[in-house]
Formats: C-alpha cells, structure tokens, sequence
C-alpha cells in the first residue's frame, strides 16, 4: 500500500512538471521551429496531457477523501469479514498529506466506538483496523471476558451462538453478544471463558493516544497484547472506516462472493 501510494504521487507530480515544462518552454521552442505544427509533441508530452488529470483526480480522492481497503483477517468479525472491501473517510481526523501522513489541517477526533484504520506503532508498514474503545484520559480494564471504562463495566447481551457462513464460517459456534460502549452499541464474538490471559489488565490511556480493539475478542492482536506500548498515536490514523462496498474473494471473486454486503454501513 505505501509504496502505491508513493509511484502515485511520483507519476502525478512528474506527469505534472512535464506539462508544466512544455507550457513555459518546450511548446515555444517547438513553435518557434519552422513547419512544426503545435499538435507535433514529444510521445512523453502527450502521454502526460492525458494520465495527469487522472492520476490528479484519484490522488485527491484518496488522499483526502476515501481511500479503499481490504479485510484480510477474522479480528472484526462478525462486523467485518475477511474479504470484505472497505472504504475509509480520509478527513474525519483531519486532513493529512500522503506518504507522511503529516496532519495539516485538523478536523476532528476520534470517539468512542469508531472503527478506524492505522499503522500499528510495532508495525508502521502495514495498515491494521480496529475499533476504539478508550479514549485519552480514561482507564480500561479488561478482566475475564468484560471489558470496563473508567470503572465501570459494561452491558452485555447474549444473542445466541454466532453462525457463519462464507468468509465468516471460521468462527461458527462462538457467542454472539451485543456490547454497550458509551453512546456506542455494536455486536462482539467471544469464545465464553476462554480469554487469552495475556490479554488481561488495566492500563490508563495517555494524552494524544488511544486503546484500540477488535470485535472478535478471542482472535484480535489489539492494544492488549501490544508490548512496546499499549496505546495507538494520534499521528497513526489513516482514518475511520464507514461502508462496505464488495466482498469477494478469488479472481473475478471466483472463490467467493457476498452480495449482501455490498453497500453495508459499518457501525
């Protein structure tokens, strides 16, 4: 993804200053040249006349606007499957420039409950998803299969043992509950009495910093089990995840293919 995201800013910006160099110099040079007509450009000049507004376009949108995403683990399930494609709102935290990453115009900040992708502090060549569940300021625990906040732990409600199919088969026969985040319901998958125990403890989330876990409680590396620190930067964000647009898995989704989740709101 990081070098896409590189050889599309390198093609935009080069593409850029050839159309720029033929505009202040080369296109007078040629003009100049007796029975040369205008339309007599170099195959580079003209190549660049027509991948420049092409290339400007997707670089805006997906730098600035949606940039899409694949699911490719079971850490957000039942809510995301693998093979699920995503798209992520690119300024919800705030306009950042591509490849930095480097925020230059701040917009707003994470809630409670968002499900976002980021660079992992251990990893920051790779682009991970979870769900934010601590917010600066505020103390978590997470203690046999409850999680708490600020002392307090939360609701939940069994709704029966979870049955998947397709992408999400893996996880048949775990229990489906819903669980009550302040201001935020959404469901989780928990293996009842088998928490990893490695996972378990309290941990006060520092300013400018965030806990992150995933829905599949049993089977997400979040926040928990993180060794160098257990807390997400500000500056990791790429941004927060808002729709599902296809699942499939295969060429030309061959192995697999969820019409139902296509245009699917994430919660």
């Amino acid at each position: 993804m990081k070098l896409f995201e590189i050889l599309l800013v390198v093609l935009t910006l080069g593409s850029g200053l050839i159309l720029l160099a033929d505009k202040l110099f080369l296109a007078k040079r040629r003009a100049a040249k007796a029975g040369l007509l205008d339309g007599d450009e170099p195959a580079v000049v003209d190549y660049s006349r027509a991948f420049f507004p092409v290339l400007a376009v997707v670089l805006i949108l997906r730098s600035f606007v949606a940039e899409p995403y694949k699911i490719p683990s079971s850490s957000m399930m039942p809510n995301l499957l693998i093979g699920d494609f995503i798209l992520v709102n690119k300024f919800s935290y705030g306009f950042r420039l591509p490849i930095t990453n480097t925020k230059i115009i701040p917009v707003g900040e994470p809630k409670r409950g968002d499900v976002v992708v980021f660079k992992p502090p251990h990893a920051p060549d790779q682009n991970w998803i979870k769900r934010v569940v601590g917010l600066p300021g505020d103390r978590i625990g997470f203690h046999g299969d409850t999680l708490s906040i600020n002392g307090q732990p939360l609701g939940y409600q069994e709704k029966g043992e979870y049955i998947g199919k397709g992408p999400g088969a893996e996880m048949t026969g775990a229990s489906l509950l819903t669980e009550d985040l302040p201001g935020r319901t959404h469901t989780v998958l928990e293996l009842l009495g088998r928490a990893d125990p490695r996972g378990q403890g309290d941990w006060v989330v520092p300013e400018g910093q965030y806990f992150v876990m995933g829905d599949n409680r049993d089977n997400s590396e979040d926040s928990r089990f993180w060794t160098q620190t257990h807390f997400l930067p500000e500056e990791n964000l790429r941004g927060k995840a808002f729709m599902i647009w296809l699942n499939c898995s295969g060429w030309f989704c061959k192995a697999s293919f969820e019409p139902s989740r296509i245009g699917t709101g994430i919660q």
